[in-house]
């Protein structure tokens, strides 16, 4: 027999992205909708740890769904990776009176609520919010929308420098696995060549490339870099390696860093995100556990808790080719 539902806790962990108080705000409004409580816990696994955790209501989340970042702060928790961290947490949830967890990250949040759920018997949801998209199991991730305009609204800056100076512009953006973030944003910014980690081309092919181009008359170009693609040991390195190899080019670099994780969020990202908060706790209602609630073909969907982590996420051979096609 399922048990009751009297309470649900909400935290957020790994790396903020855009949205994740839309999240929250969702989450803690179903519930007072459903006429349950809720409680956000702060600074994710290890606040659980800490028994940092605080009741909210309708109002507690009120003027949040425009903000970036997470109000609930968010920090990675070495000692939720061990049997007795996981034990002070399991401990404070009871004592709170918390009986089901909706976690909003990504693959480490979920990675750490699928051992806690196994090890405890305890209801937790996923909810993915990640500026990488690169989730298994839903088309989005919370703040991968933001993070695209974000980035693209820089190279549209960086063009205008580029184009008035002659220079080719080499622009890091945010990938270390996933290079969904420079495949969209290099083709929504007109970028000559998009480098990602999922493909390793080589070298050669780049060189190749950037001589069709001052051949074909472009005077200034934009490379899309994501931070995990391995044409050189970083892009400083990379920059160099072109400006010695060929001639007639002023080379400059970008990194985006940070900035692509901040700001207001997105419609796109408020909507999504306000979607899977009232969708995870319906779910918990309805006696579903281990699973991650996402997004497919616009329908809110749940697949188990394992599918969000585990398998390659491959890049759209499609989008690849509209990329090569429209950079000629």
């Amino acid at each position: 027999m399922q048990k009751k539902i009297n309470k649900i806790g909400v935290l957020t962990s790994g790396g903020d992205a855009p949205g994740m108080n839309a999240a929250i705000r969702a989450v803690v409004r179903s519930c007072a909708y459903q006429e349950i409580a809720c409680s956000g816990i702060y600074r994710g696994y290890q606040g659980l740890i800490e028994n940092d955790i605080e009741d909210l209501d309708a109002r507690s989340v009120r003027n949040i769904i425009s903000r970036g970042g997470t109000f609930l702060k968010s920090a990675r928790s070495r000692e939720f990776q061990t049997k007795e961290g996981r034990q002070k947490a399991f401990t404070n949830l009871k004592n709170a009176g918390i009986d089901a967890l909706i976690v909003i990250g990504g693959d480490g949040t979920f990675t750490g609520g699928l051992i806690f759920e196994k090890e405890f018997d305890f209801p937790v949801i996923g909810i993915p919010a990640t500026i990488d998209n690169d989730i298994n199991g839903t088309d989005f991730t919370i703040g991968y929308d933001t993070a695209l305009n974000t980035v693209v609204d820089a190279i549209d800056k960086i063009r205008d420098t580029a184009s008035s100076h002659n220079r080719l512009f080499l622009v890091e953006v945010m990938g270390r696995d996933a290079g969904a973030i420079a495949l969209n944003s290099g083709i929504g910014a007109g970028a000559e060549e998009i480098l990602i980690p999922e493909e390793n081309n080589g070298i050669e092919r780049l060189m190749e490339s950037l001589k069709q181009s001052k051949k074909s008359g472009k005077t200034s170009s934009i490379i899309v870099v994501a931070e995990g693609d391995k044409s050189g040991k970083n892009i400083f390195e990379l920059a160099e390696f072109i400006g010695e190899s060929l001639e007639g080019y002023d080379i400059r670099v970008s990194v985006l860093g940070h900035i692509q994780r901040g700001g207001s969020p997105s419609c796109y990202d408020r909507v999504l995100a306000s979607k899977l908060g009232v969708g995870a706790v319906d779910a918990i209602l309805e006696g579903k556990r281990n699973i991650m609630i996402g997004i497919n073909n616009q329908k809110v969907t749940s697949v188990p808790l394992e599918t969000g982590i585990k398998g390659e996420h491959k890049i759209d051979k499609d989008l690849r080719r509209v990329a090569s096609i429209t950079s000629i």
